[in-house]
């Protein structure tokens, strides 16, 4: 077995229960001690009778090491959300609400808004300048139903490209690897441009495909170079997108293959998911180092059913 991952049976002896999953959590999300997660503080809290409760004192709030997190209010043991978070961080194509539902003992309905719960969190924390430089891959992607498995009044007959589809953005930072991944409104420049702005670093050499959103970006902010796939060119010298290409075929894979149905409304979230594996989640990494870096994410995040189908 790879010195680099362990398997489901080493995961299940590490954290047979609700007890040992608890622990592990409240050991990365407060590394420092119990921390009050409305006033941040650590010096006037007691823990209560029950095991994993606790009183902060200076605000007079119960809290768990659910509290302010996508497990808040969740009655599904924590050892059960470890579990998940294994499974989301190491299956390539992602698992489907009714594979993850049979794992655990629940059901679909529960493990699909688990699983949408997990996503929210695969785009970490934030708060610092963490945007793409270098040399940075950038392209698009359509997002939607084939017209070819369509019922006939369905069909749009509109041709191929964006038309009836959502639009995925991607930028692929090639030294690293890092991608960023995001839905956006159309393909003109606007909406193009604009995400690359608020995500690559200026002064960082891009190279896209020769579609009309991306005319005008060479100049003061970025260097520009393109290939002409219209032309059947993919690769000149060092300027191409495969890197970034390899990233759509495995978001479709798990589209066509894992998921099968995903909604405009939750687009990002399959996106975030994908690109966490690629970033945080990468498999040169630990599975536990993977998991740890997962659990940064999970703070902040609480997400209500109700808010996740308005």
């Amino acid at each position: 077995m790879s010195r680099s991952t362990i398997s489901t049976f080493q995961l299940f002896a590490m954290f047979p229960d609700e007890s040992t999953a608890r622990v592990y959590l409240e050991r990365n999300l407060w590394p420092k001690g119990t921390t009050c997660p409305t006033c941040a503080g650590q010096d006037r809290i007691t823990a209560r009778k029950r095991e994993g409760f606790y009183r902060c004192n200076k605000c007079q709030l119960d809290f768990t090491i659910r509290t302010g997190t996508i497990f808040e209010r969740s009655h599904i043991p924590l050892h059960k959300w470890v579990y998940g978070m294994y499974l989301l961080v190491t299956a390539r194509k992602g698992i489907s609400s009714m594979q993850l539902a049979k794992e655990i003992g629940v059901t679909q309905k529960t493990a699909w808004f688990m699983l949408q719960r997990l996503r929210e969190a695969c785009l970490g924390k934030g708060g610092k300048d963490d945007r793409l430089a270098g040399l940075i891959e950038v392209d698009e992607t359509f997002v939607g139903g084939k017209e070819a498995n369509k019922h006939e009044h369905k069909k749009l007959k509109a041709g191929r490209g964006s038309v009836g589809k959502a639009v995925v953005l991607g930028m692929r930072e090639r030294t690293t690897g890092r991608v960023r991944g995001m839905v956006i409104e159309g393909t003109d420049s606007r909406s193009l441009q604009g995400a690359i702005h608020a995500n690559v670093k200026p002064g960082s050499m891009v190279h896209t495909d020769e579609a009309l959103g991306y005319e005008g970006l060479d100049g003061l902010w970025f260097n520009h170079k393109t290939v002409n796939h219209g032309a059947g060119e993919y690769a000149r010298g060092e300027v191409n997108t495969n890197s970034i290409e390899s990233v759509w075929a495995l978001l479709k894979r798990g589209i066509y293959g894992t998921w099968h149905h995903v909604s405009p409304k939750h687009l990002g979230r399959y996106v975030d998911e994908v690109a966490f594996r690629l970033n945080a989640g990468n498999v040169a990494e630990h599975t536990l180092a993977r998991l740890d870096s997962f659990i940064q994410g999970v703070d902040g995040k609480r997400l209500t059913y109700a808010r996740l189908t308005q």
